[in-house]
């Protein structure tokens, strides 16, 4: 058997969907149960779960701007302005596209984009995992990334599976030096989400220590030759496109210059503290006895993240995917956002879940199966309960 430590070579091109298909065929079998107890929960609420995936929250206001375009805002009664301008465009673009070559509205436009898209990432994931641990790994990777408690986000309207699936790929083809493919997928990723500079972060981190790497084994400090240079120096100046072209471009709507996204954001009481805020919000739960429970599982779920984080660092994984889960992960819990948004915003960090991946690919199948299949099952029915009470905001 290949050892789990090992990083593997690159599988060949051909039968890559054959060796991605177990991942696949058990992620498409975790979203549906999650989908089915989901339809099951919310007949029995009277409620519709097509409108909980593709109409409230975030979906919405995605729908909004592929409907009406932007400037759509919301004036609160404390002052606040709620701007569509936050939101980034490229879902937003794709659910206007499917209506124009489909009878499907927009809202059912943004679910089929987040199902494919959570294949997508599936197969990405996948890919990454297997080239750094072997396919065994791979497999387990997709797994526990689909049974993560807040997994039913990725079958939402939402933009968290479009983002991991080109980040995912974008990761991938920097670990298998394609740097235009990288830069171009890095900035589709800008174009999707702020924390899109994570992929670009991630790139340019692999394609400079490559560049070093290269003048060190020349044994010069002179420029590095070869044919690679060009395409990872193209990659790096593609990556960052999509992001700083979309901020520039809501600075230049707003009047307010390169950094009028910031005031857009700050509109909705988001921004960057360094987890002041939420360190404020973690020492007021142990203000009385019920809420100190939630405290104590908030710290020790701070604690696992940092936990696994270290170990991603012992274990080997490539510089591309520390830089990549140390930015995401940064972002999602040292930002000023909503603190019930922290879970869904850290799904695209599943470098995170590798070390998990390798402690299950370890045991016997029949003992990794019962586990992931158990989980599974907690993820479906919390994730019911979940999106037909606070959902995620």
């Amino acid at each position: 058997m290949t050892d789990l430590e090992t990083p593997v070579a690159t599988p060949p091109r051909t039968g890559a969907l054959r060796r991605a298909a177990p991942a696949l065929l058990g992620y498409v079998g975790v979203r549906a149960l999650g989908l089915i107890t989901l339809a099951l929960w919310s007949a029995t609420n009277g409620k519709s779960a097509h409108t909980l995936l593709t109409a409230r929250w975030d979906a919405l206001w995605y729908t909004r701007v592929a409907e009406l375009g932007y400037g759509y805002e919301v004036r609160l009664p404390n002052g606040d302005v709620h701007s569509n301008l936050a939101f980034f465009p490229l879902l937003p673009w794709l659910e206007r596209l499917v209506p124009a070559i489909t009878p499907l509205s927009y809202a059912d436009a943004g679910l089929l984009v987040s199902m494919l898209a959570s294949l997508a990432a599936a197969w990405g994931i996948f890919a990454v995992a297997d080239h750094v641990h072997g396919p065994r790994a791979g497999v387990c990777a997709v797994l526990v990334w689909a049974v993560l408690p807040v997994g039913i986000v990725q079958s939402m309207a939402y933009s968290e599976s479009l983002f991991t699936a080109l980040a995912a790929w974008s990761l991938y083809a920097v670990l298998t030096d394609r740097w235009l493919t990288a830069g171009l997928l890095a900035s589709l990723a800008g174009l999707t989400r702020p924390v899109g500079v994570a992929v670009v972060a991630a790139l340019w981190a692999a394609a400079i220590t490559s560049f070093a790497g290269e003048r060190v084994r020349d044994g010069s400090a002179a420029r590095p030759g070869g044919a690679s240079v060009w395409p990872r120096a193209l990659g790096m100046l593609l990556a960052p496109l999509g992001a700083v072209g979309y901020v520039l471009w809501v600075g230049h709507r707003t009047g307010k210059g390169p950094l009028g996204y910031l005031d857009v954001q700050a509109g909705w009481r988001n921004g960057f503290d360094g987890g002041y805020a939420f360190a404020r919000f973690i020492g007021e739960k142990f203000t009385s006895f019920p809420s100190a429970l939630a405290g104590v599982g908030l710290i020790l779920g701070v604690a696992l993240i940092v936990w696994l984080y270290v170990t991603c660092v012992r274990q080997g994984q490539p510089l591309s995917l520390l830089v990549y889960t140390g930015v995401v992960t940064a972002l999602a819990l040292c930002a000023s956002s909503y603190f019930g948004s922290k879970p869904r915003l850290l799904l695209p960090a599943f470098p995170l879940l590798l070390p998990l991946a390798l402690a299950l690919a370890r045991l016997r199948t029949s003992r990794s199966a019962l586990v992931l299949g158990g989980a599974a099952v907690a993820s479906a029915v919390y994730g019911a309960f979940w999106l037909n009470g606070s959902g995620p905001p």
